[in-house]
Order: C-alpha cells, then sequence, then structure tokens
C-alpha cells in the first residue's frame, strides 16, 4: 500500500472527511455498491475516472435512479435533474497530502456539488492525483488534467497544443471556476475514496 495515500487518508479525517483507502478498482467498486441503496437516486459528476471503473453501467443495471450529462441526449435536462440526487459521485483535479481537494471546472456543476446540494457525497481519487501542497496541486491541473481534458473535449484552446496551461481568454476555456475545499462543510457527509492504482487524469 501506497504510505501517501495513507497519510493522505489520515490528513483527510483530521479535516473533518470520511476517508478510506482500497486496494484497487474491484474494492473500491464493492464498497460503493454497499454503501448505496437501491432507492437512492445518484448523479455523476465528469470523470474519466468514473468513467472508466464502469459505476454508471454498475449502478443502471442494479436499478437505480441514475443522472450524468455524459450519458445524456438532453444534457441541460440531465444536469438539472442531477442537482436534487441523493448522492453525489464525482473525483478531483488534485489531493493534497496535508487533506485538501483542488479542482478546477468549466461551469462549475462539478465543483459545487462536491460539498452542497446533496445528502452523501463521494469522492474517488487513484493515486496519481495526490500531491504535495497547493502549488502542486495547480500545478498538476495546469500540466496535466487540463490539457488532457482539453484535447478529450477537443476544444479549441492553447493548452490542447502545447499541453499546459497559458492563463488564455478563449471562449472554449475550461478553466473557469477554480475550488479548494479545506475542510469537510457544516453539514455536509463527503466521503473520499482513494485507491491504490493510477485513475483518470
Amino acid at each position: 500500500m501506497d504510505n501517501e495515500l495513507i497519510l493522505a487518508r489520515e490528513a483527510l479525517e483530521g479535516n473533518g472527511f470520511n476517508a478510506f483507502v482500497f486496494r484497487g478498482v474491484d474494492e473500491a467498486r464493492e464498497a460503493l455498491l454497499k454503501g448505496i441503496d437501491l432507492e437512492e437516486s445518484i448523479a455523476f459528476g465528469g470523470s474519466m475516472t468514473l468513467y472508466d471503473m464502469g459505476l454508471y453501467e454498475e449502478f443502471k443495471k442494479r436499478g437505480n435512479d441514475i443522472y450524468w450529462h455524459w450519458k445524456a441526449e438532453d444534457r441541460q435536462g440531465e444536469l438539472k435533474a442531477a442537482r436534487d440526487a441523493d448522492i453525489y459521485i464525482s473525483s478531483t483535479n488534485a489531493l493534497t497530502l496535508d487533506g485538501k481537494l483542488v479542482n478546477m471546472d468549466g461551469v462549475g456543476n462539478r465543483v459545487s456539488s462536491m460539498f452542497y446540494g446533496h445528502k452523501r457525497v463521494y469522492i474517488i481519487a487513484g493515486r496519481n492525483k495526490l500531491t504535495k501542497d497547493l502549488k502542486e496541486a495547480r500545478e498538476r491541473i495546469d500540466n496535466i488534467a487540463a490539457p488532457k481534458n482539453a484535447k478529450r473535449l477537443d476544444v479549441d484552446t492553447p493548452c490542447k497544443f502545447t499541453g499546459e496551461c497559458n492563463d488564455c481568454d478563449s471562449p472554449a476555456r475550461i478553466c473557469n471556476v477554480e475550488v479548494i475545499i479545506h475542510k469537510n462543510t457544516t453539514g455536509s457527509d463527503i466521503n473520499i475514496f482513494l485507491i491504490d492504482e493510477d485513475l483518470g487524469y
């Protein structure tokens, strides 16, 4: 087990989050399926981690009401429905060793749902998302997460071509909202699943 995952879990717990470490994707997926009831509705944030884990298909097959704009023809309708879901599942762009979640978003739906409006939240992060501090977290977003997502989305931003943030003024810019969750917010039930595998961007 990666020692940094243990350190991150302890720091997250110190910041008021529920934090868990899993050896692999299968173990984490099983914990999610056990922790979420069939009667609970689920919304997904845009995340390659969730996509690669096949969680949407697992919960859909089980029969949960589930909302994910990546899988919907009516993306705006799905985003609106997702706001009222019981459970929100997403990943994070970076997670510091002192237990902070650092995220950049284009619209803000993903980052706002990570801490407000849902009965329970699950944030899933592979070991590749761990960073030493806030500075390194931002560097990870600028040089890894944002350029890779720009390529995936095929947007007309400089980072798609340069592989690094240019703090652009492009209308297609995907880095408009930055959120740092320093500690669990009052009344929120935020659960962080740390997985000892490299996952997503």
